[in-house]
C-alpha cells in the first residue's frame, strides 16, 4: 500500500529553477531516501507533499488524500521536520514543545523524555540562545514526539555533530522496526545508504533513477584494479583488451574503463558472470597485484553529476 504518492508533479519557477516531471511513491513501512545537493528539487517536492503549495502540473497524496486541499489532515498525522529550522523567540525549549504538543493534542511523555535523553537535550534554554545543533534536536524531537506513522524529514541531520549525527541514523534505525513510513530527504550519503530501502536521485529538478539500496551491496558489475610490473606488460594488455562494453548499464563483455600510465595500472569493468574468464586473461600476464574497487552510494551517485556519456551507471572513483 502507496502511503504517500508523486504524480508527475511539475513546479516551475523559470530558469531552469523547479521540479519537473518528478514520479515516485513510498509504500507502508519503507524508509525512502531522497538524494541530491542543495538546490536539486527536494524541499520543493516535500513542501508541495505537505500541501504548502499549489503545483502547476500533476498532484502529491498522503493516505490518498491530495495534499494541497487537504494539508490540515496530513499535518495533524504526519511528522515533518522542515530543512530550515525558523523557531519563535521569546520562548523556551519547554515551552515550544507544550505549545506544538497542545497544537497535536501529545499525551505520552514517556516517549518525550525518552527523545530528551536519545538527543541529549536540555529544553529549558531559550530558543533566541540555542545553537543551530541544539534547534535542530528540539525540531527531531517535537516531529517525533507524536509517535507519528509517518515521518517527512527534510535534511534532518544539518547542523549536528558527527557524534549527534550517528545517534540520530540509529533512532531512524529503530523507527524503521516499528513500521514507520519515511521520507528522509539529505545530501549526506551514509545516513541515506544505512537507514534506505530505496533511494531517487534528483538533479536539476528532474528525478534520474530510482533504486533498491541492495543494488549498491550486491551490484553484479565490478570494477577491478590491475597492477602490472612493466611499462611493456601494460601495453600489451591494453592493445589486447578493448574499453568495456555496456547495454544497460550492465557490462555486456569486460575490458579497459581507465587508465593509469604513471601507476602502471587499469580498471577493468567486469560483470559477475565472466569473473573467472577475466582472471583467466590477466593469468597470461605478469601481474604485480589486483583488487576489487568497491561501489559505494557516493561513486553511484556521482555518475549523475559527472559528464561521463560512455560509461553511464559504471563510474567508479579512481
Amino acid at each position: 500500500m502507496d502511503i504517500i504518492t508523486v504524480d508527475h508533479l511539475t513546479q516551475d519557477y523559470g530558469h531552469g529553477r523547479g521540479v519537473f516531471d518528478v514520479n515516485f511513491s513510498i509504500r507502508e513501512g519503507e524508509v525512502f531516501g531522497f538524494l541530491g545537493p542543495n538546490g536539486a528539487g527536494k524541499s520543493t517536492t516535500i513542501r508541495h507533499i505537505m500541501g504548502f503549495s499549489r503545483p502547476q502540473k500533476g498532484e502529491t497524496r498522503v493516505f490518498n488524500l491530495e495534499s494541497f486541499h487537504n494539508y490540515h489532515k496530513i499535518l495533524s498525522n504526519v511528522g515533518y521536520l522542515p530543512g530550515e529550522i525558523a523557531l519563535p523567540e521569546g520562548l523556551t525549549g519547554w515551552e515550544f514543545i507544550k505549545m506544538m504538543g497542545d497544537l497535536r493534542k501529545t499525551k505520552d511523555k514517556e516517549r518525550l523524555i525518552y527523545l530528551l535523553k536519545k538527543f541529549d537535550l536540555n529544553p529549558a534554554v531559550a530558543t533566541k540562545s540555542m545553537s543551530l545543533g541544539e534547534k535542530r534536536k528540539l525540531a527531531i524531537v517535537v516531529a517525533f514526539m507524536d509517535d507519528p506513522e509517518v515521518l517527512i524529514l527534510d535534511e534532518p541531520t544539518s547542523g549536528l555533530d558527527p557524534v549527534m549525527q550517528q545517534v540520530f541514523i540509529e533512532f531512524i534505525k529503530e523507527e524503521k522496526k516499528r513500521g514507520k513510513t519515511i521520507l528522509l530527504s539529505s545530501h549526506m550519503f551514509n545516513e541515506v545508504e544505512a537507514t534506505c530501502d530505496r533511494i531517487a536521485i534528483i538533479k536539476d529538478g528532474r528525478i534520474v533513477t530510482i533504486f533498491n539500496t541492495n543494488f549498491i551491496k550486491h551490484n553484479e558489475n565490478k570494477v577491478y584494479d590491475v597492477r602490472f610490473e612493466s611499462e611493456k606488460d601494460l601495453d600489451e594488455f591494453i592493445k589486447n583488451f578493448p574499453k568495456a562494453k555496456m547495454k544497460d548499464d550492465l557490462v555486456k563483455k569486460f575490458g579497459v574503463k581507465d587508465v593509469f600510465k604513471k601507476k602502471l595500472s587499469v580498471h577493468v569493468a567486469v560483470n559477475d558472470s565472466e569473473v573467472n574468464d577475466f582472471v583467466a586473461e590477466i593469468a597470461k600476464y605478469k601481474i604485480k597485484s589486483f583488487a576489487e574497487l568497491k561501489l559505494t552510494l557516493e561513486d553511484y551517485f556521482m555518475t549523475f553529476y559527472k559528464e561521463d556519456k560512455n560509461y553511464g551507471g559504471m563510474l567508479w572513483k579512481k
